[in-house]
């Protein structure tokens, strides 16, 4: 099972660029409003998708949704865990601790999707 991160870390880490971020929420959400840098994998869709948008098994790589109550970001990284990955870790917290601490998002589709 996937260990937790805390806001700051996630923090210090996306500015280090030493971190994949996954957004576990639905596309819509993503759109709206998403941690910096993050890419958008739905449990649904980490088999087909997990190799191209993730291809070090190795790497670092946080998995967020919404907030506590969301399950969507440990879903995600069970099913990453599954697939061999190693350094899976949450941010329970998700999005809503991230805004109401006033840290930047970004919004929209990259163009690579």
């Amino acid at each position: 099972m996937a260990t937790s991160i805390t806001r700051e870390e996630l923090r210090s880490a996306i500015a280090e660029g030493s971190v994949a971020v996954v957004d576990a929420l639905p596309e819509s959400y993503y759109a709206k409003a998403h941690l910096p840098g993050a890419l958008n994998l739905e449990e649904a869709d980490v088999p087909a998708r997990a190799a191209e948008l993730l291809p070090d098994r190795a790497a670092a790589i946080v998995t967020y949704c919404a907030n506590t109550a969301c399950a969507n970001s440990h879903a995600v990284a069970s099913k990453l865990e599954a697939l061999g990955y190693t350094n899976v870790r949450t941010y329970r917290e998700g999005i809503e601790d991230w805004t109401t601490a006033g840290l930047p998002t970004e919004s929209g589709i990259p163009a690579t999707h």
